[in-house]
């Protein structure tokens, strides 16, 4: 098995197809924009919730699949950079950082942080970092099949990482 340390300020985040495809997966592409629940700010394309200025997803938006798709992969480098510093020097497989580079463009690089899950990865405890991926099943209180099969799938390429 091929371990890899990421540096955040080398280009090994460019991340695989099959994390990409992962990502694709699970989000679904939009190409109006909607509020993903009543509480949700609004959303496009494969989950964004920014304009590439920066500026908030408007109610009247439409993107082409074209314009979500450079989206995603831009957005998906970004999150990668973010997770690649969080592991700091942390022996990391490719797998694992395209799992937890899927988990975090969902979750967010900031929960990720401060989750359980990266410090038992950066302490080397894989197995209890493959585990807490299902801790992150849950929307507004409730348990969602989609993202229970979304963290299934997310842990089984991060252990994928210790084979």
């Amino acid at each position: 098995m091929l371990f890899v340390r990421v540096e955040p300020d080398t280009e090994p985040y460019a991340l695989t197809p099959i994390a990409l495809d992962l990502i694709r997966q699970f989000e679904s592409c939009r190409l109006h924009a909607y509020r993903p629940t009543p509480t949700d700010i609004l959303t496009i394309g494969w989950g964004a919730t920014r304009n590439s200025d920066g500026s908030r997803i408007r109610a009247d938006q439409q993107w082409s699949r074209a314009e979500a798709d450079r989206r995603l992969d831009v957005d998906a480098r970004l999150v990668a950079r973010h997770v690649a510093a969080l592991l700091g020097s942390a022996t990391t497989s490719r797998s694992q950082f395209d799992a937890l580079v899927a988990l975090a463009y969902n979750i967010g690089v900031d929960a990720l942080s401060r989750s359980t899950l990266i410090r038992e990865h950066r302490s080397g405890n894989h197995a209890a970092a493959a585990a807490e991926f299902a801790r992150w099943n849950h929307q507004a209180g409730t348990v969602l099949r989609g993202l229970t099969r979304r963290r299934a799938a997310e842990a089984m390429l991060y252990r994928q990482g210790d084979a």
